[in-house]
């Protein structure tokens, strides 16, 4: 399965309209790409198509997606090369299903999203020979449909295949992104940089959610800060117990980056504001599952999955 086809622009589809979707379709129509956005939501892709998306903060760009849909038939029916998948977490397995007619074209299908395993779900239906995994390091938010915010940008970003047949053209779209001014480099270690980002979403995301405190607030705080110290610990605990590779001074460098996060809302936060369900089961719930392999107690996130799942659920009861 895939495109092999190197010799003309690729087209790409991008299946979701939120801030991770409209930055990766903006820069990518930018750099001279055909991009088709979809999204169930007809005022996120009708303004991306007509007005264009406007993203503000670290980067500044403003442009205009002509090809949009707001189904997946219609977008595999449009033939891309690759689809990105920049919905939440807990949408892949519904999203994969609509994806499984994917299995009679050649196109592949890049994991975009916060968590571990995110890409596994995704290869249950389609198979790994088409599935990728990325990593990004950014931050943004919503002000509106097709308007974002980017707090900070970090590139470069990282990409892997799931089988290594399909190398080259992970290569290809790393070059493509990087090429559109998203610096993506190709990695054989996408686990381990997964588990490094996981690590720190796990123990910043669910203290910021459960407070409605911002990441500098809550590192700024001691009885916070001792939480998210403890998560942190527990988190590199379960990944040593797995043989994940993070790296000898993986701990102090998380502590660095989080101290320097800024006052910046991270998604788990946002998405209970908004009264959506979040990544909490790919994040925290993956240390809970990997400790439970490996017989490592996982308390604190235990804690922190639960606490986030009964806030969803009191959301949801007084709807």
């Amino acid at each position: 399965m895939g495109k092999s086809n190197q010799n003309h622009p690729w087209h790409y589809g991008i299946i979701g309209a939120g801030p991770v979707g409209c930055i990766v379709a903006a820069f990518l129509a930018r750099g001279g790409h055909k991009v088709t956005l979809c999204d169930i939501a007809p005022e996120l892709v009708d303004t991306a198509r007509d007005r264009g998306i406007i993203i503000e903060g670290a980067e500044r760009l403003e442009q205009k997606i002509p090809d949009t849909c707001n189904t997946i038939e219609d977008l595999i029916a449009a033939d891309p090369n690759a689809i990105f998948i920049c919905v939440k977490a807990q949408a892949l397995p519904l999203i994969s299903s609509a994806l499984g007619d994917l299995s009679k074209k050649e196109t592949f299908v890049v994991s975009w999203q916060n968590g571990i395993d995110t890409e596994y779900a995704i290869a249950n239906v389609l198979g790994k020979k088409a599935v990728m995994r990325a990593v990004v390091n950014w931050g943004c938010g919503f002000l509106g449909p097709a308007h974002v915010t980017m707090a900070f940008h970090h590139p470069p970003h990282y990409i892997q295949e799931l089988d290594p047949a399909a190398k080259e053209a992970a290569i290809h779209i790393a070059n493509d992104l990087s090429s559109s001014g998203l610096h993506t480099d190709h990695t054989d270690q996408v686990v381990s940089m997964v588990w490094r980002k996981t690590i720190m979403n796990a123990s910043m995301n669910p203290v910021c959610a459960t407070t409605g405190l911002t990441m500098a607030q809550a590192m700024g705080d001691p009885m916070t800060f001792s939480v998210i110290d403890a998560l942190i610990k527990e988190c590199l605990a379960v990944a040593r117990a797995n043989e994940i590779f993070v790296g000898w001074d993986y701990y102090q460098n998380a502590l660095d980056y989080l101290k320097n996060a800024g006052h910046h809302k991270p998604s788990m936060l946002m998405d209970i504001e908004a009264d959506r369900r979040t990544e909490i089961d790919y994040i925290n719930g993956k240390f809970v599952e990997y400790g439970t392999q490996t017989g490592i107690q996982t308390p604190y996130n235990n804690t922190m999955q639960s606490l986030i799942k009964g806030i969803e659920f009191s959301k949801e009861a007084n709807k």
